[in-house]
């Protein structure tokens, strides 16, 4: 017949071979991200410095453009909304430190209940007295207060992980903010730039219109002398018309750039103060792209990935922690009595109590499981953004590298362009004037010189865009 220590100490083996059973952990995969960046963005590339070093205030030199930048930086709804989201990555935090440390608080309670007469508690209290001489009362109070605290032991470091990952979440959470700045900042220079080209082709239409309207009035004095006919009167009537429905188009388009740019500054649309007229003379500046790997530490979304990929790594471990039993401590200590007047009576009414307790999953262990291999998918889905974070970082320099060049050549073949077809438009007049030339010739190089000046106007926007757009993808305009 089996002796109740052999009974008593199958039973704890039994309880071991579960608990090991419990700790049983099934395969994940994991992803480490392995992207190879050349050593340099061209053959010929000498510089190790970059641009993105340079602050924004520096790089736009233009003081109603800084002003803009300025103002959108305080005020744009969309970091004032990231700002936010920050300060709750933040108290993570201090949520995830107050887990690990143990939890102390003050508790009352007051109950009072009937026995049943023919139950245990009831035969007990009635052939007992509560006090020599005095019976139990018919309704049996239970007063208390004191401190009660309890602390879970963080033997497998799940709490202290998981309070790693909300510290590299926080950093992840500004990395984004500095990626918004650097958006914002390339957002409204480009915006503001785009104004001053609207500008000057408003400009460039004023002048057009008043030189064909030049020439409408000539046509329609040859027209007096019979040297024309009506059909050109009405042609050149209908250009100079045509051009001037077009200025419309342009202030409206003028109209809704202002508004984007309020908008980004976080205010309504009201008129913007900028410099127009030295557009065209505008130099885009040749920017020091640097080595291609300082993209790793100047792009602020990489930075931003790789603080997410670390996270995932490390809540790969605080789920892992799920399949190991959990310990816990609880103790109280405060003052317990049947009656209110004996609450406080020393030390007849001093109450305490310590207990420690274990856990471990045995049964049903789905839900961890579940847990266990979604932290691992996110981690590989963590190093794949990183992965595809730096390849988009260095597909837009070069990108913008080449862009910077072709548009240089373009410009200046578009210049002369813009220079032969303004002085063709001199002699047109003057063969026109003298019947050496017809009157459709007029008007095709008015319209071609007008159309080139156009594309000049919008090649020099291009250019400006594009040097923004390589200082953004340096990881530049955040600092």
């Amino acid at each position: 017949m089996m002796t109740k220590n052999k009974a008593i100490q199958l039973i704890v083996l039994g309880c071991m071979a579960l608990m090991a059973q419990s700790c049983a952990i099934p395969t994940i995969a994991k992803k480490e991200p392995a992207v190879d960046l050349p050593q340099a963005f061209s053959p010929d590339q000498a510089s190790t410095d970059s641009a993105a070093k340079v602050n924004w205030k520096e790089f736009f030199e233009d003081p109603y453009l800084s002003s803009l930048i300025d103002i959108a930086l305080t005020n744009n709804k969309e970091i004032n909304i990231l700002m936010q989201r920050i300060s709750v990555a933040e108290n993570e935090i201090l949520a995830r430190k107050g887990e690990y440390l143990p939890s102390v608080g003050f508790g009352a309670a007051a109950e009072t209940e009937r026995t049943a007469k023919y139950t245990r508690n009831g035969a007990i209290e009635e052939n007992l007295d509560i006090k020599e001489g005095k019976a139990f009362p018919k309704y049996f109070g239970n007063y208390q207060f004191g401190l009660v605290a309890s602390w879970e032991l963080d033997v497998w470091k799940k709490l202290r992980n998981a309070t790693k990952v909300a510290t590299m979440e926080y950093m992840a959470s500004i990395e984004g903010k500095h990626f918004l700045t650097t958006n914002l900042v390339a957002e409204v220079a480009d915006s503001y730039y785009e104004l001053l080209a609207l500008d000057n082709q408003l400009d460039n239409l004023d002048k057009n219109i008043q030189i064909q309207q030049h020439a409408f009035d000539v046509v329609k004095q040859l027209q007096l002398y019979g040297r024309t006919t009506s059909l050109a009167v009405k042609r050149f009537e209908a250009e100079v018309n045509k051009n001037r429905s077009q200025r419309y188009e342009v202030k409206q388009h003028i109209v809704e750039t202002e508004n984007r740019i309020n908008f980004l500054l976080g205010r309504t649309p009201q008129p913007i103060e900028r410099a127009s007229a030295s557009f065209m003379d505008l130099k885009p500046k040749m920017l020091e792209t640097g080595m291609p790997s300082q993209l790793l530490e100047n792009r602020p979304d990489i930075r931003k990935a790789q603080l997410e990929l670390e996270a995932a790594k490390l809540n790969i471990e605080v789920a892992k922690a799920n399949f190991y039993p959990s310990f816990a401590l609880k103790a109280g200590l405060g003052f317990q009595a049947f009656n209110p007047r004996y609450l406080l009576n020393m030390p007849e009414s001093v109450a305490g109590s310590l207990a420690g307790d274990i856990m471990a999953p045995l049964v049903n262990r789905n839900a961890i499981i579940a847990t266990y291999k979604n932290a691992s998918a996110e981690q590989i889905q963590a190093a794949f953004d990183y992965e595809q974070a730096i390849i988009k970082a260095y597909s837009e320099v070069s990108t913008q590298l080449s862009n910077i060049d072709n548009l240089d050549k373009n410009y200046q073949l578009k210049n002369s362009q813009v220079e032969a077809l303004t002085s063709s438009i001199d002699i047109s007049n003057q063969l026109f004037q003298s019947a050496r030339a017809d009157y459709m010739e007029v008007l095709l190089t008015q319209r071609d010189a007008l159309e080139a000046k156009m594309d000049l106007i919008e090649t020099k926007q291009k250019q400006i865009t594009a040097m923004i757009d390589l200082y953004r993808a340096l990881g530049g305009g955040w600092q």
